[in-house]
């Protein structure tokens, strides 16, 4: 099982970059790329090499649904995991988080304190065949 180290996080609002780049960086240990919309992950992705992509759904320009169309098309980030971390966690949303094909999703409000495993628990669930469909972390789930 190979060791997650570089994550990529896109997220339109800096106040949750802000607490995800705590999170992940000061308390989680990784390596972070952060971009702060669709087009510029989409411009700048390929450079950053990320084990696993983070990516917030609901934002201005490009969303999070096109962005991962458009990351697919790029060779080299075809096959990385992706994971919403979306406040948008319905049972219709889950549909279509399932159509993309993605690793996981994380709720917001998220637990700094436990984002960190979070991620690495979607990591492990990808690494040993399991995450066939998205893995919803609720917070609930966290508690």
């Amino acid at each position: 099982m190979s060791e997650l180290k570089r994550l990529a996080y896109v997220e339109d609002d800096p106040d949750i970059r802000a607490i995800a780049e705590l999170a992940l960086v000061d308390i989680g240990g990784f390596d972070l790329s952060l971009f702060s919309c669709g087009q510029a992950a989409v411009e700048g992705m390929e450079g950053a090499g990320p084990d696993l992509i983070l990516m917030d759904v609901m934002m201005p320009g490009m969303d999070g649904f096109e962005t991962v169309r458009r990351l697919r098309k790029i060779e080299s980030l075809s096959a990385t995991p992706i994971v919403f971390m979306t406040a948008k966690a319905q049972v219709q949303d889950i549909q279509q988080y399932k159509d993309l094909s993605l690793s996981g999703v994380i709720t917001k409000p998220f637990d700094p304190m436990s984002l960190g495993q979070d991620v690495r628990d979607i990591w492990r669930a990808i690494q040993s065949g399991q995450a066939h469909e998205p893995s919803v972390l609720t917070a609930w789930q966290r508690q």
